[in-house]
């Protein structure tokens, strides 16, 4: 369903080893907003919330919000590393288009 890249595994680990309180994975989720429309939500977890899919990518757990799996499902989401700065990035084969960023999309 969802693929979580080998640096973007180990950045989340390392996010939640660093934790003060236990978490078990992270819960994303597409809302409103973003240039495009719609933006990636993040949030590591101590777990799921009712009616959550689990998807297990490596050693990460992710919590997909169900209202969103459709639109999620082939979604690669990598880290990357620049002068620019550094964060999570994502590619959705489900997204029509998306904003210049790569962190926001329409559907």
């Amino acid at each position: 369903m969802l693929t979580v890249t080998e640096k973007a595994q180990e950045v989340l680990q390392r996010l939640m080893d660093s934790s003060e309180k236990p978490l078990s994975g992270l819960r994303i989720a597409a809302v409103n907003g973003g240039c495009a429309g719609l933006q990636y939500r993040l949030d590591l977890v101590a777990g799921p919330e009712e009616g959550d899919h689990l998807v297990e990518s490596g050693s990460v757990k992710l919590f997909i919000v169900p209202e969103n799996a459709e639109m999620l499902i082939g979604t690669v989401i990598d880290f990357a590393e620049s002068l620019e700065g550094s964060g999570f990035t994502f590619a959705n084969p489900n997204a029509a288009s998306k904003c210049s960023c790569g962190k926001s999309f329409a559907a």
